[in-house]
């Protein structure tokens, strides 16, 4: 019975809700753990005998073994989005998680780094391909995911824009710049002998970044190849720092925070807000360091 009801939900944010698969995969690990935790010290197997207690048990559990905020936080949404998808199907009468609190979560402002910085990072010795893929990850702020993703047919060099799958398979469109076009160009000559020449090309060709054998890069990849090349600037970076200094950079240099908002493919203008705390904290630091002599 408890199996049927969490596989109906997660073919609900499959198949309703479209959400991605790791996405869905962790919804399904987080609720099976609760359940796992509710069987074995509270010997319940009705998913009617689940009690508001029983939750925040299973809150202080977590809070116990070490389990930072941040991830506590996702496991009870989890949790709370099953039961609130339970009550509404009129699958159980009383939602056992309602009005249960969270733990506080202090934001932390992401890290960024200069356009100097960048620029350093660009002039380092990279090859056609990570030229071209730097570029474009800086000129538009693109999710690791979407840029591992991103279709050869998506992105065009006639009117300089790309389109990318997001977050619930909602669709940007997003301009791109001169230098990043230009670095697509030369990487594009490449490319075709790549899909020409070798079977994982071929194989790979609806995908627009492949390394030299053809094979398609992976999450890994750009995380490796992004933290090595910090190493040239003496940071610790990682993809994030590459999409948040796009989105702080556009702010400082006065673009609209509804229009930043919707180039992240953030759903919420909250979430956008973050970086103008980043732009006023980066104003301070140069006019003291200008003014400290």
């Amino acid at each position: 019975m408890l199996t049927e009801l969490v596989t109906d939900y997660l073919n609900y944010l499959e198949y309703e809700r479209a959400l991605s698969k790791n996405t869905i995969e962790a919804y399904g690990h987080d609720i099976f753990a609760f359940f796992e935790f509710v069987s074995g010290n509270f010997k319940i197997d009705e998913i009617d005998s689940i009690k508001r207690t029983h939750i925040s048990a299973y809150n202080r559990h977590l809070a116990s073994c070490g389990i930072s905020p941040v991830s506590i936080v996702r496991k009870i949404a989890s949790i709370k989005g099953f039961f609130r998808y339970l009550c509404v199907n009129d699958k159980l009468k009383k939602n056992p998680a309602l009005a249960l609190s969270s733990p506080k979560i202090t934001k932390k402002l992401p890290k960024v780094i200069s356009v100097q910085e960048i620029e350093k990072l660009l002039a380092a010795h990279l090859n056609i391909m990570q030229k071209a893929l730097f570029e474009l990850f800086y000129a538009t702020g693109l999710r690791v995911s979407e840029l591992v993703n991103l279709e050869y047919k998506n992105t065009d060099l006639k009117t300089n824009i790309i389109r990318t799958m997001g977050k619930g398979s909602k669709e940007r469109i997003i301009p791109i710049g001169t230098k990043a076009k230009a670095a697509l160009k030369v990487y594009f000559k490449e490319r075709e002998i790549t899909v020409l020449t070798t079977d994982e090309g071929r194989r790979n060709q609806k995908y627009v970044f492949l390394k030299p054998d053809g094979k398609r890069i992976t999450r890994q990849y750009v995380y490796t190849f992004v933290h090595n090349l910090g190493k040239k600037i003496q940071k610790d970076i990682s993809p994030h720092t590459i999409r948040h200094s796009f989105a702080t950079h556009l702010l400082e240099n006065g673009a609209d925070l509804r229009v930043v908002q919707e180039l992240l493919g953030h759903s919420s203008i909250v979430t956008t807000q973050l970086y103008t705390h980043i732009s006023k904290k980066r104003l301070r630091e140069v006019y003291f360091s200008i003014n400290s002599d």
